[in-house]
């Protein structure tokens, strides 16, 4: 604006960069001859200053003259009227620009023509909705047909320069006002936001073959029956149709289509529950009968577990997609009814797959999230997901987000459950370009997807889609939404079906009969009905049919273990050695490291010289023994690269190059598999989500998510609960995720004490009044018929032997390890190379090593515990010399329970009384998980008493003298040998 400003300063006869203008004729032509001969508006003015500044009034540049049109517009040469074309081109370029960024919020986009997309009716006052809104540029009437030149940045004009006002507005109208609204101009990149005008704005660019429209209504006809079918057959059943958007089937299509022709040959998929039915029969191709049979009563489960509704179930299929004739593999995820809950998951998935087949571009594995609006606007794991989505270590390259805008959410209006205009505006936040249409357009839908799949292809970034279609019926097709929505669904009822609108056009056009179309509409029938009757033989229901993330190779063709056995987890003494060397050096050679880290790396090599491990050397040999195997191993969560607790430094920073880093893990070996450690962004949800996601596309890798404090699984607890602790028994899928969670009461408050184990123990399956029959490999059998593992280590070694298991069994189970947090350099919690050398392995439990376990017989009490108190309990059992009376023995793997230690242990003090002893709180911790499943080792014979805190509303105090009176306290009722004499149970 300001150099348009000085430009008609000029032309009134001031000076701009010390050249003076004295003759008004000269520069009239000057801007003719500007407006004439350049396209790009930045150059334009600098050649249009430079041309004054070296022309002068005298005017050899004036030999270019302007044309005979520019110059017919002309009515006088004085530079008033110079400067009124300036400022009425400088109008027209502003409302071109005024289209492009709000002509989306007059789009007609609700097919029902009763609702604004966008909440709001206000008509923005720079778009020319009615002629007296000219006035606003400063233009009138008379305007409307005086030609004005076009600015490069937009392609309204095809293949004209110029063109009539009136025709300017009418072709932006049409780009940007009818079925489609596009959002884009937040986008902070001129190439990008160019494109995008460019795919919307050229004249006639929406075309579509005659080909392409029958096509398009074949599969309009396949959406639109599949749901009619169903209603027939079972109408009173739920089954959340997808009348009202049916138009999502071929927009889905045409996406995978578009994409398959550019190279992607495995596509990802995650959706809510709205319309699963339909994309599975008509995307993924399942087949109609296994989907059919799912509505039997009497259908009997074969598999495992107890498996899920219908419209959760998910789907991996390999197929020829028709369009393009190449293979093309479609993997729908199962997933709850917690909406969203399954975006951070595709996305570990897809990213995984990307890994392994080293496709860093994202050019051959891409992945397609539906959504509600109502969930998109109101879930906080859709913006944390989109915050994955340019990050080095977790970006998939791109995403397309498909919004089924029902613009409802059950009962509930869009007024009162968003406060941004449209249910999209959460992408805003990552510049991806929003496409709003009409869903009664399937043309205009189908030109949407073809855009957006360029897009991602293109630019390889996420764009969002947002039908904006209705809800034929309620919720479900049991709920009555005229309690609710009187208005809109008396609407409803009068809308035509899109099916009938687009068949009818395509007959009205001659690019099908209606004795062809009707053809097309009884072939789909007879497949349906076909596939009815071959369901009814259907007795068994297998969930293996419905597994979203097969491992071909990894089970037997029934899906068993190859074996029901787990190798020793030790390690050869010459591995040991050169992890241990590499863990406390610098691979790199002129690489500046700080002089704390070199403080560490000394210290690991004084341990390692000395046979010795702490904690930090413990995951080192894990992971690096993983590596050597060809095993990858990725570590991610906040601040795990260093570690939260500085202890880790996997990630060394050179201290004099900026950026500049080294990870000694990927340097151990030749042919080792890759290490991966990333800081992830501040989330739980959406990073747990995504490893959870990318441990399901290979058995082949150890997965972690380390949070930074125990607790902070709190904001995650929905991955925990619907997928980690159940999935296998809802979806047969198998996981070998480990969760990794800082435990412990240190006096540091409630916030950072306890990663709250009572939960994920309360959620393990075993039986804890059974007690089981050892047989084969009783270790193992526990292990696969669990639904997770949950340990609590206390030693170095045994914390190696845990994860080198978790990839040694034959099958995957999630692993939950409460980590520590002052034992990570404690002086007694080091290991020594012994407990870790070839035929060693995890210990379920550790037996009481001292005098006490010499002399059986006269140890008075037996003392269970897990994690960091033991080491409490035997530092005060030592001061006061009770060695003898007192066994203290750990429990390192909580569930499944270890009965058949258990027992061991307590037959071997006939004569001692039995104590649980815990530092959490009595309601919290272990205590209720353990002391049922000690009574059924004893037969209810014995007593199990408790010692710990008292129960309590807060995980721990923060006062830190009310910490140390409480650990004193029971640490006195520990070793009082009297302290139950005479109490009732």
């Amino acid at each position: 604006m300001s150099q348009f400003r000085a430009l008609a300063g000029v032309l009134r006869g001031g000076c701009t960069g010390g050249a003076v203008a004295s003759s008004s004729s000269y520069m009239e032509e000057m801007y003719f001859a500007w407006l004439e001969d350049h396209k790009n508006v930045h150059e334009s003015w600098d050649a249009f200053f430079r041309n004054i500044q070296a022309s002068g009034p005298s005017g050899e540049a004036g030999e270019r003259r302007p044309s005979a049109l520019l110059q017919g517009r002309v009515l006088s040469h004085s530079p008033d009227m110079a400067q009124k074309v300036v400022e009425d081109h400088l109008a027209v370029h502003t409302l071109i620009r005024a289209y492009q960024i709000r002509g989306h919020h007059v789009a007609q986009l609700d097919p029902l023509g009763i609702l604004e997309a966008d909440l709001d009716s206000f008509v923005p006052s720079d778009l020319i909705t009615t002629i007296d809104k000219l006035g606003f540029y400063g233009l009138d009437e008379s305007d409307l047909d005086r030609s004005f030149q076009l600015p490069p940045t937009t392609f309204i004009g095809g293949e004209n320069t110029t063109l009539p006002l009136r025709e300017i507005i009418r072709r932006l109208e049409i780009s940007y006002c009818g079925h489609i609204g596009v959002e884009f101009m937040f986008i902070n990149n001129v190439d990008q936001c160019q494109w995008i005008r460019q795919k919307f704005e050229t004249p006639g660019i929406m075309q579509f073959t005659s080909a392409e429209k029958r096509t398009l209504l074949a599969r309009l006809i396949r959406s639109t029956r599949f749901e009619d079918f169903l209603a027939r057959k079972w109408s009173s059943e739920k089954r959340f149709g997808l009348e009202g958007c049916e138009v999502l089937i071929p927009a889905l299509k045409t996406i995978i289509d578009k994409s398959s022709s550019a190279g992607i040959d495995s596509v990802i998929m995650g959706m809510p529950h709205r319309g699963r039915l339909n994309v599975l029969a008509n995307v993924i191709r399942k087949d109609l009968d296994q989907i059919f049979c799912q509505f039997d009563p009497k259908l009997e489960a074969a598999d495992e577990g107890s498996g899920d509704v219908k419209y959760h179930l998910g789907m991996y299929h390999e197929r020829i997609n028709r369009e393009t004739d190449k293979n093309i593999t479609l993997s729908l995820m199962a997933n709850p009814s917690h909406l969203e809950a399954v975006d951070p998951v595709v996305q570990g998935k897809a990213k995984a797959e990307q890994f392994y087949r080293g496709d860093t571009q994202g050019k051959k594995v891409m992945s397609i999230l539906m959504h509600g609006d109502a969930a998109f606007a109101g879930q906080g794991v859709v913006y944390e997901t989109f915050h994955l989505s340019e990050l080095p270590s977790y970006t998939t390259h791109g995403t397309i987000h498909v919004v089924v805008n029902n613009q409802i959410g059950f009962t509930t209006d869009p007024r009162v459950a968003r406060s941004s205009p449209y249910p999209t505006d959460v992408a805003r936040v990552v510049n991806a370009p929003i496409f709003h249409v009409n869903a009664d357009d399937p043309e205009a839908v189908m030109y949407v997807c073809r855009v957006a799949a360029e897009w991602r292809t293109t630019f390889n970034k996420d764009v969002v889609i947002d039908l904006v279609c209705y809800r034929r019926f309620g919720h479900n097709e049991m709920d009555e939404p005229m309690f609710t929505q009187p208005l809109m669904y008396k609407q409803i009822r009068r809308q035509e079906h899109v099916l009938k609108k687009y068949s009818d056009k395509l007959i009205a056009e001659g690019v099908v009969t209606l004795q062809e179309f009707e053809e097309e509409v009884a072939k789909y029938d007879k497949i349906c009905e076909e596939a009815y009757t071959s369901s009814k033989d259907e007795k068994i229901l297998h969930i293996r049919h419905w597994l979203d993330s097969p491992w071909p190779d990894f089970f037997t063709a029934e899906g068993e273990p190859k074996s029901m056995s787990c190798v020793p987890t030790g390690l050869e003494e010459e591995v040991l050695q050169h992890i241990g060397q590499t863990a406390s050096s610098v691979p790199l050679e002129d690489f500046k490291i700080h002089p704390g880290v070199s403080r560490i790396l000394r210290g690991r090599a004084d341990l390692v010289k000395n046979r010795q491990m702490d904690w930090a050397l413990g995951e080192y040999m894990a992971f690096g023994s993983l590596l050597k195997d060809g095993i990858h191993v990725r570590l991610s969560g906040q601040d795990v690269e260093r570690g939260t607790f500085s202890h880790r430094h996997h990630v060394l920073h050179d201290q004099e190059v900026d950026k500049r880093t080294c990870v000694p893990m990927n340097h151990l070996w030749d042919n080792q598999a890759p290490y991966t450690v990333c800081n992830s962004s501040l989330s739980e949800y959406g990073v747990l989500g995504f490893e959870l996601g990318f441990a399901m596309a290979s058995p082949n890798a150890l997965i972690l998510w380390e949070a930074q404090f125990g607790d902070f699984h709190n904001t995650a607890q929905c991955i925990i609960d619907q997928f980690i602790s159940s999935g296998q028994a809802k979806w047969v899928r198998n996981n070998g995720i480990v969760l990794l969670l800082p435990h412990g009461m240190e006096g540091m408050g409630p916030e950072h004490s306890s990663a709250r184990p009572e939960r994920f123990l309360q959620m393990s399956k075993d039986d804890p009044d059974h007690f089981p029959e050892f047989s084969g490999d009783f270790e193992v059998q526990q292990l696969y018929d669990c639904n997770w593992i949950v340990v609590n280590c206390s030693t170095p070694a045994n914390y190696c032997h845990v994860l080198r298991r978790q990839i040694l069994l034959p099958f995957r189970k999630p692993l939950i390890i409460f980590t520590p947090k002052s034992l990570l350099r404690h002086p007694d919690a080091r290991s020594s190379f012994d407990d870790l050398v070839k035929g060693t392995k995890f210990k379920r439990l550790i037996p009481d090593q001292g005098p006490a376990n010499q002399t059986p017989d006269q140890v008075k009490r037996v003392i269970f515990c897990t994690g960091k108190v033991y080491y409490e309990l035997a530092k005060e059992r030592k001061q006061q010399n009770l060695e003898r009376e007192i066994a203290i023995i750990r429990l390192e793997q909580i569930s499944p329970f270890p009965f058949d230690l258990a027992r061991a242990e307590v037959e071997k003090y006939t004569n001692a009384e039995l104590v649980w002893c815990q530092e959490e709180h009595k309601n919290m911790g272990y205590y209720d998980y353990v002391r049922p499943r000690f009574l059924t080792v004893v037969a209810n014979k014995k007593p199990v008493w408790y010692v710990g805190r008292d129960p309590a509303a807060a995980p721990a105090t923060g006062n830190k003298s009310t910490h140390l009176n409480e650990l004193r306290r029971f640490m006195d009722t520990a070793f009082n040998l009297s302290a139950f004499q005479g109490k009732d149970l």
